[in-house]
């Protein structure tokens, strides 16, 4: 049973702040506002050409209204393209994370291996998709090619980490207990790992998936092929309407990803 100091009062007492005092509080926040104030400073932010802005983005929606499908040939193709490069990239990305995740695994993978991989996925994560597709167009050009080995890179490097960190925190016990009955290192990522990791392995897959549905609109516009290297011409052409109707199709794309998605994890539980 608790007991209250009698020197506090319950009806003026509150909770203790997260900076402590209220002269820290204060000046917490003054820090912050001038760090701001300085920010927009060092900027150079042009307010003249900001407000000038306005007008134009106004026309510019104007043109956007009403979105016009009359091309819906080169539509269709280009929303076509993204949903196979998503599928393709998540299983190609899903086959390469296999053996990422069991050798970032520190306890499956010896030290030097673990360490290797380890080194590898923070490299990879590094660099953002776009970054990715640029280098990727610059060696193999234009085109899906260059967006399907993108996001197959990214997949494989996420899904490598996810599944590394499953594996360290499975139960080991039925590691040892097949370990103990002389079985090969395949034999106890078959019989022992596997089945521990892969309901979690299958829900993170399915994100991914979701996620590359995404990816596959945006990596485009650097011209690794897909609807977004469609959008990115028609806003070159100063095409808007047209460019209006590839943004709604994006956005149906996308929701119905997330609805799959849902629905998928909601039949793994």
């Amino acid at each position: 049973m608790s007991v209250v100091s009698p020197s506090i009062d319950p009806a003026t007492w509150r909770p203790p702040t997260l900076f402590g005092t209220r002269a820290r509080r204060t000046a917490f926040w003054l820090a912050v506002a001038a760090y701001i104030v300085w920010s927009l400073s060092d900027l150079n932010i042009d307010g003249a050409r900001v407000l000038a802005g306005f007008p134009r983005a106004l026309n510019m929606f104007e043109r956007m209204i009403p979105p016009s499908f009359e091309r819906w040939e080169i539509l269709v193709n280009g929303m076509v393209e993204s949903i196979q490069m998503a599928i393709a990239s998540s299983l190609l990305g899903a086959v390469l994370a296999l053996p990422i995740g069991i050798a970032a695994a520190v306890n499956l993978a010896p030290r030097p291996i673990y360490l290797l991989a380890r080194g590898f996925i923070v490299v990879g994560r590094t660099f953002h998709e776009i970054i990715i597709a640029i280098f990727f167009v610059k060696l193999f050009g234009f085109g899906p090619v260059a967006g399907l080995l993108t996001l197959a890179f990214a997949s494989a490097i996420f899904l490598g980490k996810m599944l590394a960190e499953d594996i360290e925190n499975m139960k080991p016990g039925p590691v040892e207990a097949v370990r103990a009955t002389g079985a090969t290192f395949p034999q106890v990522v078959a019989y022992a790992v596997a089945p521990q990791v892969m309901v979690k392995t299958l829900g993170v897959f399915i994100y991914r998936l979701d996620a590359n549905l995404r990816h596959s609109t945006v990596v485009g516009i650097v011209g690794a092929g897909g609807i977004g290297q469609t959008l990115s011409a028609s806003f070159s052409r100063y095409d808007y309407d047209f460019a209006s109707a590839i943004l709604l199709s994006i956005a149906a794309l996308v929701a119905l990803g997330e609805w799959f998605s849902d629905w998928a994890r909601r039949r793994l539980r």
